[in-house]
């Protein structure tokens, strides 16, 4: 079976960039950090930094392209979920509430950026990455999600299993039209699909 392969250009990722930029500040919301993930989403984390002016940082999760002797899956960078958080391990923290005293003072916003939404994997084991390893019991990781960590991706496939991206420049939905994207930094490779 052959899958049909949609192929991206340079001006395509800027315009699509253009448009998540857009929809972020029409909600008035402006993140304190970019954060680019590996591979797919650093290229247009680092086209957004540079528009923005915001800082950019990486963080590499990744299933595919996983080699035992050089990557061995996921990193796990707590320290970002506790930026999101507002945690801070010198402050009174009250359990009932979840919250630290000066919590607010602490917390920073933070867009995720990813080339594509296929599956839904990537994004969804951030989440229970983050909220595992800070705090996972408390109340204040429902509030967190779509408020101080929003998530953004270039393509959003309606058909993933995660249905939570807060700003895309375009959907798509491979359950109906199962596309193969190429984007223009990944060359003609050949992923054996024909």
């Amino acid at each position: 079976m052959s899958v049909k392969k949609v192929h991206y250009t340079w001006k395509d990722i800027e315009h699509m960039v253009n448009v998540i930029n857009n929809l972020m500040f029409a909600d008035a919301w402006r993140p304190d950090a970019i954060v680019g993930l590996t591979r797919g989403g650093l290229t247009p984390a680092v086209i957004m930094s540079n528009m923005t002016g915001i800082p950019m940082l990486a963080l590499d999760v990744r299933f595919r392209d996983v080699d035992d002797e050089i990557v061995t899956g996921p990193e796990s960078n707590l320290w970002l979920a506790e930026m999101a958080y507002g945690y801070d391990e010198n402050d009174d923290y009250n359990p009932e509430m979840g919250l630290f005293k000066t919590n607010s003072d602490k917390v920073k916003n933070i867009l995720i950026v990813d080339d594509i939404n296929d599956k839904g994997q990537t994004l969804q084991w951030i989440k229970d990455d983050w909220r595992s390893g800070c705090l996972p019991d408390s109340p204040v990781w429902d509030d967190v999600w779509h408020t101080n960590v929003r998530f953004a991706t270039l393509i959003d496939n309606l058909g993933s299993n995660f249905n939570e991206v807060d700003y895309t420049a375009l959907e798509i939905d491979k359950r109906d039209d199962p596309v193969w994207v190429v984007f223009p930094w990944e060359g003609e490779r050949n992923y054996g699909i024909n």
